[in-house]
């Protein structure tokens, strides 16, 4: 009987513990370039431990530094430091400028100039068909010609 007792008590304790309020026991590792904030539970199990909170919350395709995401996802035991980081940013803007500076110069050896594509936004991004174009416009129209040349 005693082992009942003990599982009624358990039972009882954890049901208590799930009305209290959740105390923040999440605390600050740190923040990367973008402003993206890092946070770990200490006392989470598991891969529910580590959590970031990024500036914009509505933006779902944001970039993560590769060495937070590495700390995220458990592939590194320590946070990067902010000397690791910068380093890491610097090193991606000089690749940036590389390869723009690159890209000019194939450019003027192959005689054309490097425009950007222009970024299509709305309905201008999706492609358009000629077969497509007034699909269901002149249905009525078409129909009535239609049987107008078989008589």
């Amino acid at each position: 009987m005693s082992k009942e007792r003990g599982l009624v008590r358990q039972v009882l304790k954890t049901f208590f513990a799930s009305l209290m309020p959740r105390t923040a026991r999440r605390k600050l590792v740190g923040e990367d370039y973008y402003g993206t904030k890092y946070y770990q539970d200490p006392e989470a199990s598991g891969v529910r431990g580590r959590s970031f909170v990024p500036v914009n919350k509505d933006n779902f395709q944001q970039e993560l530094p590769a060495e937070w995401e590495a700390w995220l996802r458990y592939r590194r035991q320590q946070p990067p430091t902010d000397e690791e980081c910068k380093a890491n940013y610097n090193a991606m803007i000089e690749k940036k400028k590389n390869a723009a500076e690159l890209d000019a110069k194939y450019a003027i050896e192959k005689g054309t100039s490097i425009e950007m594509p222009k970024e299509k936004r709305g309905f201008e991004s999706f492609p358009t068909y000629d077969e497509y174009k007034n699909q269901g416009r002149n249905y009525h129209q078409e129909k009535y010609n239609k049987q107008k040349n078989d008589n």
